[in-house]
């Protein structure tokens, strides 16, 4: 018999197979779709913002905005959403920037030196700057006894019930008053995180024309703007009467 043949095996890994290509139509191209909110099935030029869930606070914002929408807001609320122009907010904080509140290293530092003036016999070298007024009951007070140059009311102070009243006294007293934004930028005038209220107690008299412009602006501001169809029944009478004033003109030259 003849003898068999053996074969030897390579030893050693077998090289892996090259991946196969899949074939692709030219007439259907592959399109991946991305599912997530605002991905690539949002309806053109639809605002999807409504269905993400939004944090506790944004969506309290949010809903507050659109009952502002449905409901009637009585005028005394209503006017804490209509805030002073952004060029006009801002020539007011550069005004009131000059006046902030000393620190306790600038007030110590005057109270030395008026310490030293009295001490040789002299008068006070530095008296008590013009400074902002800040806290509720401070510049309420300062309203009720008519001192108050120029009140600045934040538009966003929750609950607005803090502040819902200080308007009708400001008119009262007749002290001119702005509605700005916001409870931070207030703050930082003052020195604090927030502030509801900031007033003006007096100027400088370099900024004295300047304070008087911004009091004008208040009183401005401070009238209440009447809705569109009250606007065209007032309008409706006031053409009514006119045309009865020409009437009677009329007759009377006969």
């Amino acid at each position: 018999m003849a003898p068999k043949k053996t074969t030897t095996k390579a030893k050693g890994k077998t090289p892996a197979k090259a991946p196969s290509t899949p074939k692709v139509d030219p007439l259907f191209p592959a399109r991946p779709r991305s599912y997530n909110v605002g991905g690539a099935i949002r309806p053109a030029g639809r605002d999807l913002s409504r269905f993400v869930r939004w944090p506790k606070y944004v969506r309290i914002q949010r809903q507050r905005a659109v009952l502002y929408q449905r409901l009637k807001v009585p005028p005394a609320i209503n006017q804490f959403t209509k805030s002073i122009g952004k060029n006009e907010a801002s020539n007011v904080f550069k005004l009131l920037d000059k006046y902030r509140p000393e620190t306790v290293a600038a007030k110590r530092q005057r109270q030395k030196e008026n310490a030293a003036s009295e001490a040789k016999g002299q008068s006070k070298t530095a008296n008590v700057p013009h400074q902002l007024k800040f806290g509720l009951k401070h510049v309420t007070t300062l309203v009720e006894e008519k001192k108050a140059s120029l009140v600045l009311i934040a538009c966003d102070v929750d609950p607005i019930e803090l502040v819902l009243w200080l308007p009708a006294l400001c008119r009262k007293m007749e002290v001119p008053f702005l509605i700005v934004k916001d409870r931070a930028r207030l703050g930082t005038l003052v020195h604090q995180k927030t502030s509801a209220v900031v007033a003006l107690t007096g100027v400088n008299k370099e900024d004295e024309a300047q304070l008087k412009i911004f009091q004008d602006l208040a009183m401005e501001n401070g009238v209440v703007v009447m809705g569109l169809k009250t606007q065209a029944k007032l309008d409706k009478r006031a053409k009514a009467l006119a045309a009865e004033e020409a009437k009677k003109a009329a007759s009377l030259r006969r």
